[in-house]
């Protein structure tokens, strides 16, 4: 029950599990269109599709490498720990960044974007689903105000993708960053970028040093009669996720955004008939993390150490600023009702032993009610 990496269901396992094969081979390059073709479909655009072997903050850099020049001034909007990690990568490879911070549970508003853009501005970074509060940007609405200016629109989705509506294309994202091991039920090791004409076309201005993470490559590679990587991949994580994504359509994406969000209620439900307070605004859009406030005297560290070694369910603590005050219940992937309330059982037994009052079966019946209202 965490925000990644989330169970991955056994069909991907299986998948993993068959013999190797050949990278450079046909086996191998129907696997990659599959994967490539389904991220697509996923993130709603027609744009070039480009993957690596990688955690999604290899992503994060190359999304930057890619599309700056040293010395290019760089919005970049944080509304918790993954904003903060954008600003360091941009920092490191020399951009001059403009921080928007927020304070740690808001969410960005386009109107203050907007107002931070100025002329030489060549790009606005932002999360949409910031994984580290739990709360997830409105995306669209910032886009509408970043389409008017000429600065590059990159949205790291790495948490967001498969569990809430991601629109590359009408949304106006130049750049979206993706994640293997989240709400698309992979394993951990994949990262993947959608890239519009405008950022192929920055791409060939950009001058900050790159080499793995070089998008033309991994373009010209895949453009083969057998599609390739130009670096040897991770096979087995490649046919999982192939895998994954066929589960997913056979679930439907609108159907996959709306399990994530009734399950997102059932938990807000749950954790609020307990008497504790959620933390966040705009929690209606929070559909793949619930971010709550620990009860006076409890440590949200202790709480989630005592829920996994007694309980074997793992929830996550709060990261940087918020650890020990929030802990975290993630509710995308290969999650369903059934999970949910074992979990917030679980939550009502491990508060009652650290000395919250609970009244056994609230949880569980708020969320229920939730479920029988789908």
């Amino acid at each position: 029950m965490t925000p990644g990496p989330t169970p991955v269901p056994p069909e991907v396992l299986l998948a993993q599990g068959q013999p190797i094969v050949y990278h450079r081979g046909p086996g191998f390059g129907n696997a990659l269109r599959e994967v490539t073709e389904g991220l697509k479909w996923v993130f709603e655009t027609v744009n070039d599709v480009v993957t690596f072997t990688c955690s999604g903050s290899g992503g994060m850099e190359s999304a930057v490498v890619n599309s700056f020049s040293p010395g290019d001034r760089v919005l970049v909007v944080s509304v918790g720990n993954f904003g903060e990690r954008f600003r360091a990568i941009c920092q490191t490879y020399g951009l001059e960044v403009d921080f928007l911070e927020y304070e740690w549970g808001r969410t960005a508003k386009a109107a203050e974007v907007e107002a931070r853009l100025t002329d030489d501005t060549k790009g606005v970074l932002i999360q949409h689903s910031e994984t580290s509060t739990g709360v997830v940007n409105d995306i669209e609405a910032i886009g509408r105000v970043v389409r008017d200016h000429s600065a590059l629109y990159i949205v790291d989705s790495i948490s967001g993708v498969g569990g809430v509506p991601i629109r590359v294309d009408a949304w106006g994202i130049d750049v979206a960053v993706g994640g293997s091991q989240k709400a698309l039920m992979g394993s951990p090791g994949l990262a993947f970028l959608t890239i519009s004409e405008r950022a192929w076309a920055a791409y060939e201005q950009a001058k900050l040093p790159r080499f793995y993470w070089d998008w033309k490559p991994v373009k010209e590679s895949y453009e083969r009669s057998d599609p390739e990587t130009p670096y040897t991949p991770a096979v087995h994580l490649y046919l999982g996720l192939a895998e994954a994504i066929k589960l997913l359509r056979e679930e439907g994406l609108e159907n996959a955004h709306a399990r994530h969000a009734r399950m997102s209620r059932a938990v807000k439900a749950g954790v609020k008939a307990l008497g504790l307070e959620t933390f966040g605004e705009d929690l209606e859009r929070a559909v793949c993390v619930t971010a709550v406030r620990c009860p006076d005297g409890i440590d949200g560290g202790k709480l989630t150490k005592l829920i996994r070694s007694k309980y074997g369910i793992i929830f996550a603590p709060g990261q940087g600023k918020l650890k020990g005050k929030i802990f975290r219940i993630g509710h995308i992937g290969y999650l369903d009702e059934t999970n949910i309330l074992q979990a917030l059982a679980v939550l009502e037994l491990a508060l009652e032993e650290l000395g919250y009052p609970v009244k056994h079966g609230d949880s569980v019946a708020a969320a229920q009610e939730v479920f029988a209202q789908a």
